[in-house]
């Protein structure tokens, strides 16, 4: 048998423009074998929510800061006014 004359795809005779893929052809075989075995691995996998169709995970709750402030805020007295350097001398 010579596969060779065989097309890959052979038109539908149907009545329509559709192809389909030749089974008698061994790459028209290969390629049903692998559209059937890839339809069927999407299919366990939506099934099953893994792979690409896993759902995302729930976002972390939201948690507010402690609280270890009060108001009105403690008063505090002023900040010391900077001293300037003994080293640092200003000439007039």
């Amino acid at each position: 048998m010579n596969d060779d004359d065989e097309p890959v795809f052979k038109r539908s005779k149907w009545g329509t423009n559709r192809y389909y893929y030749n089974p008698r052809n061994p790459l028209g075989l290969a390629l049903i074998v692998f559209s059937l075995l890839f339809a069927g691995t999407a299919l366990i996998l939506m099934a099953n929510r893994a792979g690409p169709f896993k759902p995302a995970p729930d976002p972390a709750r939201w948690s507010p800061p402690p609280f270890d402030y009060s108001w009105p805020p403690h008063s505090s007295p002023p900040a010391p006014a900077p001293i300037p350097d003994a080293t640092s001398t200003q000439e007039p």
